[in-house]
């Protein structure tokens, strides 16, 4: 796993047009990179904002693990509902 200091920097040397002040927003926009969904990048940032970490992360891992996804964003969304509603309340 990697550190989010490491995920931050990765994120920092990118040219946006977006302010990233806090590290909701960093994650966010990383998880929008990983994904190559940059037109959602709210959609991601509102994600890290209210969903626990680790759940964002083992999404983001299922994802990465698929080779033949057609939508990668498609397929994040549908493992972390998964997740989601495997939680107990």
């Amino acid at each position: 796993m990697k550190k989010i200091a490491n995920l931050l920097e990765q994120v920092k040397d990118k040219k946006r047009s977006v302010n990233l002040h806090t590290e909701f927003q960093q994650f966010g926009v990383y998880l929008a990179d990983e994904l190559q969904d940059p037109k959602h990048y709210s959609l991601y940032i509102k994600l890290a904002k209210t969903y626990p970490r680790v759940i964002l992360q083992e999404a983001l891992t299922f994802v990465k693990g698929s080779t033949n996804a057609k939508s990668k964003g498609r397929l994040f969304m549908w493992k972390l509902k998964q997740l989601k509603d495997s939680l107990p309340t």
